[in-house]
Formats: C-alpha cells, sequence, structure tokens
C-alpha cells in the first residue's frame, strides 16, 4: 500500500496542526464513523511520532504514515488525501492496490 499527499493537502496539515520540517502525521483506525473501505470505521489523524511504521511519504518535510497494526484497514487499497476545495479540508480516497 501506498500513501499519496496532495501539496495542498499538506499543507493544510501544516496549517492545522502547526507542523514544522521533521513533524510526524499519523493516520489511524478508529472505531466509529464511516468509510468506504471498512464498515463502523474511520481514520483518525494525530501529530505523533511512529512507533512501528509501516507506511510512509514524505511532503514538504512532514511525514505522514500509517503503523503496521492499522494497515488491515486499508484492504489491499492506497491512501489518497487531497484537499477538497468546497469545504477547504482533506478529503481521503482509497484506491485498490495494484
Amino acid at each position: 500500500m501506498n500513501i499519496q499527499i496532495t501539496g495542498e493537502a499538506a499543507e493544510w496539515y501544516k496549517k492545522e496542526l502547526g507542523l514544522t520540517s521533521g513533524d510526524c502525521v499519523r493516520f489511524f483506525v478508529r472505531y466509529g464513523g464511516c468509510s468506504t473501505v471498512q464498515s463502523g470505521f474511520s481514520l483518525g489523524v494525530t501529530k505523533e511520532e511512529p512507533i512501528d511504521l509501516s507506511v510512509k511519504t514524505v511532503r514538504d518535510g512532514i511525514t505522514f504514515y500509517i503503523e503496521e497494526k492499522d494497515v488491515w484497514y486499508f484492504d489491499e487499497h492506497d491512501l489518497v488525501i487531497e484537499l477538497q476545495p468546497e469545504f477547504e479540508e482533506p478529503i481521503f480516497h482509497y484506491q485498490k492496490h495494484e
């Protein structure tokens, strides 16, 4: 699996979470919410150093990552994060990993 994040979405996280170069953002599974890949679960986001990093991408000096214990959630999909223009906040897309 892979993580892809647009420059606009990375910039949004930098502003909203007060991130600077070298910081890390973790995407993690949480109970509740809705998702197109796992019913009854959704993604949470936190500024946190990795413990058991499985997948990562670095954009503008920020590491965006998923830990090993949360990989099951993606069900062989890549995580694509874009900025949703009409709401000016990130949106998650899940693309089947090839």
